[in-house]
C-alpha cells in the first residue's frame, strides 16, 4: 500500500511538472519576441491587426480586480454559510442546505454564464441605466456565486474536524456559543478555511465561459460598468483561429494565469506557516 500511495504521489507531481514544462516551453518564445514590458504592460491587444499589439494589463487587471471582487462577496458569504451548518443550523435545516450547496456545486458553469446573460445583465443595464449591462460588476457577482461551493464544503469540513475538546474548555470558561465558534473553532480551522479561499481564487481566476457571457468580452482597461476581458476568455476565445505569433501569445497568457496560481498558493501558504510559528 505504501508503493501505490507513493505512486499516486508522484504521478500527481508529474502532472504538474508537465504542466509547467509545457506552458514555459510554449509561452517563453512569444514573451521574447514582443518582450517581457511590452507584454506584461502593455495596454493595447489587437491580435489581428496588421501592425499586431500583444499587450496583456487590461486583461491582467480585469483578472485580478474580478477575482478580488468576488473574493471580497464570496469568502464571508462562504465562510458564515460554513459556520451555520458545522455549528449553528439543526440537523432539518441542515439537511435542507447542504444539498443545496452541493448542487450548486454541480450546475455547469455555462450555465451560470447563461442565467447570468439573461437575467443579471438586463438587470444591470436597466438599474443602472448602461448601454450594455454585460461588464466587470456582472462578472464579479457571478464568479462570486460559484465560488461558494468550495468554500463552503471546505471551510464546514475544516470547521467540523476542530476537536471538541477545544470548545468543551471554552464553554467551561464561561464563554457563549458564538464566542467560541468565532475565537476558537474559527482559528483552528484556519488552514483548512485559507484551503477553501485557495480553491475558491483558483476557479474564480480560472473561468472562462460563464465571465465571457457576461462581461462583454472587450479588451478594455477594467472599469465596473464597461465591457471587459479576463485572462481566460483572452484564450478562449481566440485560440480556435489562433496561428503563428498570436497563438504562441495565448500560450504566453497561459503562463502568466498559471504563475498567478503558484504565486497565489505560495502566499497563502507563507502567511499560515508565519502563523504558526
Amino acid at each position: 500500500m505504501n508503493a501505490i500511495f507513493l505512486i499516486c504521489g508522484l504521478i500527481a507531481v508529474a502532472f504538474v511538472l508537465f504542466i509547467s514544462i509545457y506552458l514555459i516551453a510554449a509561452g517563453i518564445p512569444a514573451i521574447r519576441e514582443i518582450g517581457l514590458i511590452d507584454f506584461l504592460f502593455g495596454q493595447e491587444w489587437a491580435s489581428t491587426a496588421a501592425e499586431p499589439r500583444f499587450g496583456i494589463l487590461p486583461f491582467i487587471l480585469t483578472s485580478v480586480y474580478g477575482t478580488a471582487g468576488a473574493i471580497l462577496i464570496g469568502v464571508p458569504v462562504g465562510l458564515f454559510c460554513a459556520i451555520f451548518l458545522a455549528k449553528v443550523a439543526p440537523p432539518k435545516v441542515t439537511a435542507v442546505v447542504r444539498p443545496a450547496v452541493d448542487l450548486l456545486a454541480g450546475i455547469p458553469s455555462v450555465v451560470y454564464g447563461l442565467v447570468g446573460m439573461i437575467v443579471l445583465v438586463p438587470a444591470v443595464r436597466e438599474f443602472f441605466h448602461l448601454p450594455d449591462g454585460a461588464s466587470l460588476f456582472c462578472a464579479i457577482i457571478v464568479l462570486a456565486i460559484m465560488i461558494l461551493p468550495s468554500i463552503i464544503s471546505v471551510s464546514e469540513t475544516a470547521l467540523k474536524a476542530v476537536p471538541k475538546e477545544y470548545e468543551e474548555a471554552s464553554l467551561a470558561l464561561g464563554a457563549t456559543h458564538i464566542e467560541t465558534v468565532f475565537r476558537v473553532s474559527v482559528p483552528a480551522a484556519s488552514s483548512g478555511i485559507a484551503a477553501s479561499v485557495v480553491l475558491g481564487i483558483g476557479r474564480a481566476i480560472g473561468e472562462a465561459m460563464a465571465v465571457m457571457m457576461v462581461a462583454g468580452n472587450a479588451a478594455n482597461m477594467p472599469s465596473l460598468f464597461e465591457s471587459v476581458r479576463f485572462l481566460t476568455t483572452a484564450v478562449a476565445s481566440e485560440m480556435a483561429y489562433s496561428s503563428g505569433l498570436q497563438r504562441e501569445a495565448l500560450f504566453s497568457i497561459a503562463l502568466v494565469l498559471f504563475l498567478f496560481i503558484m504565486l497565489i498558493n505560495v502566499i497563502l501558504n507563507s502567511l499560515l506557516k508565519r502563523k504558526k510559528g
